[in-house]
């Protein structure tokens, strides 16, 4: 065994970035949420949500169309403590110029445990207005209700049918456990 001590290489201001940058992510790490909500308690909250996907057109006459849509994201919450910070998102949906959106939605937190809703146009919006309705989930997610809106906005809209979005305004409440009184003021706005 050679006793020999090497000296450590010089830290040049790459090394001095890197070890920057890793002290200030650690630093910053978001604390992992124990539990989920407390039972019976609404959490009110507001988040971002941006996705991908496709949609397909299917032409109903001269004055119809309908697309059905496929996206996949990603929605970062913040608000009350107990919803988490982040989802996978993924949504399957049905639009018609005459009727509107309908469509379903999971939430997959980082443990895997998903939230589920249903998703609909509010006709008196004017634009593309979504009310998210909590119709169940798994795992600490199981007995979830409550409600949530926002504003659909496309920004790419490819030819090929490729489609990236975001929802603007995103606000909701949501509930685990056994119901407990509804706060007024109907859903999330």
């Amino acid at each position: 065994m050679n006793s020999t001590r090497h000296p450590a290489p010089p830290m040049g201001r790459g090394w001095q970035l890197i070890a920057l940058l890793l002290l200030a992510a650690a630093c910053n790490k978001t604390p992992e949420v124990q539990g989920g909500p407390a039972a019976g308690e609404w959490h009110r909250f507001d988040g971002t949500w941006t996705a991908s996907g496709t949609r397909h057109p299917l032409r109903l006459g001269p004055d119809r169309q309908a697309w059905v849509s496929q996206l996949s994201g990603s929605v970062l919450l913040t608000g009350q403590a107990g919803m988490g910070v982040g989802f996978r998102a993924e949504v399957i949906g049905l639009a018609d110029t005459r009727t509107g959106f309908v469509g379903r939605c999971v939430w997959t937190d980082e443990r895997g445990d998903q939230i589920y809703s249903e998703l609909n146009e509010d006709p008196h919006a004017g634009e593309i207005s979504i009310i998210g309705t909590f119709v169940g989930g798994t795992g600490r997610w199981a007995d979830v209700t409550g409600d949530y809106r926002f504003r659909w906005q496309y920004m790419i809209d490819g030819e090929d049918g490729a489609v990236t979005g975001r929802a603007s305004g995103l606000q909701g409440r949501a509930r685990i456990g056994s119901p407990g009184p509804t706060p007024t003021g109907g859903p999330a706005r």
